[in-house]
């Protein structure tokens, strides 16, 4: 295992989530979700702008003209940056007012990908989505708890799934024209020692970065046969999400929660809800770009 120093943003997160990395900008998004806000931290000034919203906020993905994709409650908006107006495009649930959307990403067709969650957490309540151009949500797979973490391999033949619950990393075959996925097989099982897996990305190697909520840490984990690589160990327990940016991609954004923890906790571990930067040994990709 590595030794990793960190640097940290005081972001004081109830539910810090959806670290994006904006290459145009060279900036990172992320959200608190519970509180609706977005952050956006510019590495070169080491400076942090806030927006608020009046919804929970889980996702920041970004359109191919530089703008936003968010997902607010259970629709979708585009956000400009500039004028910050909001374009709502499309819903899903519309009946179910105690869900929300939770982890998203975007595949290599410009395809957003995003899950649900009852806001009880109520097992079996989430689905997962995949919306291209039309608009209209296409469900990918249901029955789900905590929809969570996504990352496609490089030949975008592979994608990799996260239920929370389950403590699974589950692989699919994935089509790339058609968007279509087939369930292979469980890659990674994790010991309940270690927390649950929520968000994740992949590296140049393949390996897969996952933020352990309750584990105190993101772990490396190699998806091809279930081994432990690394863990980058931080300050608090509940570690939410990660991506990789900086200008040569091999800086890990890291969020984390305050969500669940008691008075004692908190005060045990003061920089929970903060957000870490990490230098690592390895390289992330960018990230695609909604075609919507």
């Amino acid at each position: 295992m590595n030794t990793y120093n960190y640097t940290s943003i005081p972001s004081q997160c109830f539910l810090g989530e959806g670290p994006y990395w904006h290459a145009g900008r060279q900036n990172f998004f992320w959200v608190d979700i519970e509180n609706g806000k977005l952050y956006e931290h510019q590495l070169k000034t080491g400076e942090t702008k806030t927006r608020s919203f009046p919804h929970r906020l889980a996702v920041a993905l970004e359109s191919e003209d530089g703008s936003l994709m968010l997902g607010l409650d259970r629709k979708i908006a585009k956000f400009d940056l500039d004028t910050e107006e909001l374009t709502w495009l499309c819903e899903v649930e519309s009946d179910y007012t105690l869900h929300r959307f939770n982890d998203g990403k975007v595949d290599a067709k410009g395809r957003i990908w995003i899950g649900t969650l009852s806001t009880k957490f109520t097992e079996g309540a989430g689905s997962l989505y995949c919306i291209d151009q039309d608009l209209e949500p296409k469900k990918k797979l249901s029955n789900l708890t905590i929809s969570n973490g996504m990352a496609w391999t490089a030949d975008n033949q592979t994608f990799y799934f996260i239920d929370t619950p389950t403590r699974q990393i589950k692989v699919f075959h994935f089509d790339l024209e058609s968007g279509e996925i087939e369930f292979d097989r469980i890659a990674v099982e994790i010991p309940e020692e270690l927390g649950f897996p929520d968000g994740m990305c992949i590296d140049r190697e393949g390996m897969l970065w996952v933020a352990h909520y309750g584990g105190s840490g993101v772990y490396r984990w190699n998806p091809r046969n279930g081994e432990l690589l690394d863990k980058i160990e931080l300050p608090v327990p509940q570690v939410t999400s990660c991506c990789f940016g900086g200008e040569n991609l091999d800086t890990l954004l890291i969020t984390t929660a305050q969500e669940n923890l008691s008075e004692a906790q908190l005060k045990e571990y003061p920089q929970s809800g903060d957000v870490f930067l990490v230098k690592t040994t390895t390289k992330g990709f960018l990230a695609n770009k909604a075609s919507i």
